[in-house]
């Protein structure tokens, strides 16, 4: 089949998928995703099976994308404004959600009789750190939600990204270790992730002054031109960190730390972004997520995706509520900051697709995926009803 079709169908059908999931009141993700299923080459012979192999551009432009956007929230600034209490409740929750489901998954699962290989374990705990803040979003849009819970779950979600991107680099680089050949000298292991790292931040910072000289150069161009200079960017940036054996995920978040600490036209720029792109790359990369989910594994791995679920609640609860007491927030936030920290989905996934084009992880790339896509639709479903729990229990919203 044409590929310019296959596009096209899957297009269509997120389209479709989005609006219908706005009117179940669900986010537009949860709907790309079903969307994606209902077009799964496994299930439907519509679409080849070989076309979901050959989608690696699509996945990393869309991850670039996403970093760099996440890399955009990171402005100094804010993270001052928001004060200890974000920084302490982020930090608080995110590492203990993925220690929660490291050490969880692994013990759990050698005591129950399904015993979980410490590489699988060890590849699941960083992708327990991120909050989708995308229901929360649209729950206080929807009844003008206002308040200390509010403020302080779109904060620690802005947060829990950054931390999640770099819990994978590190993960990924230990993972890596654990699957280098035998007789390996311990300096190279070593050096390996931490050159990964160094590369990925160096290139990604070097492209982020680049580019907001580019900017200048380029004031008097339409946004249309902006638009292909900043998709250039962000290619190179992403192509050339690969290329040069670093974290590519690292090396486009730098970049958008960048251009939004230090470009003047910083606030045009991500306003555009989301206005003309966003919902296009959304479109394409959760679409192609619901594709990839293999369903024989999926069947395999429901003790996992439940397994997730619980220790990573068990880790936001514990570490949200510990959080908020070293540094001292309002009893409101201690009570029900941590339901609206639970909906997942966003970059997890993308971050879940990349382990699919590691060769090192072939041999849990397809679990993982499973393990995330079931978690994902779950956390989706749930979540904006979590969600506007939280605030009301809060009283920043009518019951």
């Amino acid at each position: 089949m044409d590929t310019t079709l296959i596009v096209g169908i899957i297009l269509l059908g997120a389209l479709v998928g989005g609006e219908t999931a706005r009117v179940f009141n669900l986010p537009k993700i949860t709907g790309y995703i079903l969307a994606g299923i209902a077009l799964n080459p496994r299930l439907v012979p519509i679409i080849p099976r070989d076309f979901t192999g050959h989608t690696e551009f699509i996945t990393n432009l869309a991850l670039a994308f996403i970093t760099f956007s996440v890399g955009g929230s990171l402005l100094f600034s804010h993270i001052k404004r928001l004060g200890r209490s974000i920084l302490w409740i982020a930090i608080g929750e995110a590492q203990t959600a993925m220690l929660a489901v490291g050490t969880g998954m692994f013990v759990v699962g050698w005591l129950l009789g399904w015993p979980v290989p410490p590489l699988l374990a060890l590849l699941l705990a960083p992708l327990a750190t991120p909050t989708d803040p995308s229901a929360t979003l649209a729950v206080a849009h929807e009844y003008r939600a206002r308040g200390d819970v509010t403020t302080t779950i779109m904060g620690v979600a802005a947060l829990d990204d950054v931390l999640a991107i770099l819990n994978f680099s590190l993960a990924t680089s230990l993972a890596s270790l654990l699957a280098a050949a035998p007789g390996t000298k311990l300096g190279m292991l070593l050096w390996y992730p931490t050159s990964m790292i160094l590369i990925g931040l160096g290139i990604g910072v070097t492209g982020g002054l680049a580019f907001n000289i580019l900017t200048e150069l380029f004031r008097r161009e339409t946004e249309g031109a902006l638009i292909v200079l900043i998709f250039a960017a962000l290619t190179l940036v992403f192509g050339t960190v690969h290329l040069f054996g670093g974290d590519e995920l690292l090396g486009t978040l730098s970049m958008g730390t960048v251009v939004a600490n230090f470009n003047p036209r910083r606030q045009m720029i991500f306003k555009m972004l989301e206005r003309y792109t966003e919902e296009l790359i959304f479109a394409l990369f959760f679409t192609l997520s619901g594709m990839l989910l293999d369903f024989k594994m999926l069947g395999t791995s429901v003790a996992l995706i439940v397994g997730f679920v619980v220790l990573r609640s068990l880790g936001k609860w514990l570490g949200s509520r510990t959080g908020a007491a070293l540094s001292h927030a309002s009893i409101q936030v201690k009570r029900h900051l941590f339901w609206g920290l639970l909906p997942q989905g966003g970059i997890v996934i993308g971050l879940a697709l990349l382990l699919k084009s590691n060769p090192d992880f072939v041999e849990v790339a397809d679990t993982v995926m499973s393990v995330i896509l079931g978690a994902t639709v779950i956390h989706e479903l749930i979540g904006p009803l979590l969600a506007r729990r939280a605030l009301q229990k809060a009283g920043e919203i009518a019951a």
